[in-house]
C-alpha cells in the first residue's frame, strides 16, 4: 500500500469506540503481538498508570477486570492500541511515536459510547492518551464511590420506543421515584437507570405497557443518572485541570447528539455525561444525515456495531477488535480505493 494518511480515506467514515460491556479477558492481545505501534501504547498505559494494564488486558482476572476503576482506562487503552495499530497499517514509513496516535485520524467524525467518548476525545486530539487514561481511571473510581455510598441499578427495556420509556421514567420521578434514559441504544433497547424503588416501579410499568423483555443489569452503580451527581461534581474539577484542546474532527456528543468543536464544549460534555443519558440512536443518525456511509467500531467486541445494525442496516459496519479483524479492514479499505480498471 503506497504512503497515504487517513484523510485519504475519511470522506465517508467515522469511528466509533465502545463503553463498558465490551470488556473481555484477552482483549488487545493478538493486536500487541502483531504490531508494534499497539504494543508500544499498552506500554505507556503501564508506565502512565504504574501497574501492569496490559497483563489485566491479556490475562485477567476477570474479576479485577471487569471492577469499574480497572474496565475504564483498560478499555481505553485496548481502543487507541488498535487505532495505533491501523494507522501503522496504513502510514508507511511514518513512525509515531508512543502516546501521539492521533497524527492520522481526520475522518468525519469520531464518536464514544459513555466512557468511550473519552476514548473518541483521544483519537480526535482534545486529549493526550495519558491525560485520557488519567481521567478515565478517576472516573471509574468516582463512580465505584458513588455505587458504594447509594447503591443504585440499571435495566435493559427491549420491544419499547424512547419516548414511552421516557415517559414512565418521567412519570415516576414525579411521583418521587428517581429514574431515567441512561442510553437510547437502537431503536427497541433502552437502558433506564435509577434508585430501586424508583426502577421497581418503573420497571413494572414497562412490562406492564408491552416491553418485550424487562432485564436488570448486574451492576450496582445508576450510570447517567442523578445519584451520579457527587461523582460528577468531583470529576469535573479533574475535567477542568484536564489540558483540553479542539479536536481535530467534531466528536458526536452522547448527551445531545450534537457535534463538538470546542475545547469548552468538550468540557460541559464530559461534566454533564456521566448523569446525563446517552442518545446514541441519535447521533449515529445525525452521522447518516451528515453522509457517513461506513462506520468502523475500533476497540474489543461488536456491540457498537450491533446497535448499527439495529439503527439502519444500509450502513457498512467495520471492526478492529484483533489483528485478523485488523487486516480484513485495511483490505476492504485497499479495494474500495484501488484505482478504476
Amino acid at each position: 500500500m503506497p504512503n497515504t494518511h487517513l484523510t485519504d480515506y475519511a470522506s465517508s467514515i467515522a469511528y466509533l469506540f465502545p463503553g463498558q460491556g465490551s470488556q473481555a479477558v484477552g482483549m488487545g492481545r493478538s493486536l500487541a503481538d502483531a504490531s508494534p505501534a499497539a504494543r508500544a501504547v499498552f506500554e505507556e498505559a503501564d508506565d502512565t498508570l504504574g501497574f501492569a494494564l496490559s497483563r489485566l488486558c491479556f490475562e485477567g482476572p476477570e474479576e479485577t477486570l471487569t471492577d469499574t476503576i480497572n474496565t475504564q482506562p483498560a478499555l481505553m487503552a485496548t481502543s487507541i492500541a488498535a487505532l495505533a495499530a491501523l494507522e501503522e497499517a496504513l502510514i508507511a514509513g511514518d513512525h509515531t511515536p508512543p502516546g501521539a496516535v492521533t497524527a492520522a485520524v481526520t475522518n468525519v467524525f469520531v464518536a464514544g459510547h459513555s466512557m468511550g467518548e473519552y476514548t473518541a476525545l483521544v483519537a480526535a486530539g482534545a486529549l493526550s492518551f495519558a491525560d485520557g487514561l488519567h481521567l478515565v481511571r478517576e472516573r471509574g473510581r468516582l463512580m465505584k464511590e458513588a455505587g458504594a455510598q447509594t447503591p443504585g441499578m440499571m435495566a435493559a427495556i427491549l420491544g419499547l420506543d424512547g419516548e414511552q420509556v421516557a415517559a414512565v421514567c418521567a412519570e415516576v420521578s414525579a411521583h418521587g421515584g428517581i429514574v431515567q434514559v441512561a442510553n437510547d441504544n437502537c431503536p427497541g433497547q433502552i437502558v433506564i437507570s435509577g434508585y430501586k424503588p424508583g426502577m421497581e416501579a418503573a420497571m413494572a410499568t414497562l412490562q406492564a405497557a408491552g416491553a418485550r423483555k424487562v432485564a436488570p443489569l448486574a451492576v450496582s452503580i445508576a450510570a447517567h443518572s442523578p445519584l451520579m451527581q457527587p461523582a460528577a461534581q468531583q470529576l469535573r474539577a479533574a475535567i477542568d485541570a484536564a489540558p483540553i484542546t479542539a479536536p481535530r474532527v467534531p466528536v458526536l456528543a452522547n448527551t445531545s447528539a450534537e457535534a463538538i468543536t470546542t475545547a469548552d464544549a468538550i468540557r460541559a460534555e464530559l461534566a454533564a455525561q456521566l448523569t446525563g443519558g446517552v442518545k446514541w440512536t441519535a447521533s449515529m443518525q445525525a452521522a447518516l444525515a451528515a453522509g457517513v456511509t461506513d462506520f468502523v467500531e475500533i476497540g474489543p467486541g461488536e456491540v457498537l456495531s450491533g446497535l448499527l445494525k439495529r439503527i439502519d442496516r444500509q450502513t457498512g459496519r467495520h471492526t478492529v477488535h484483533d489483528a485478523d479483524s485488523l487486516r480484513d479492514f485495511v483490505a476492504w479499505l485497499g479495494a474500495r480505493h484501488a484505482p478504476a480498471a
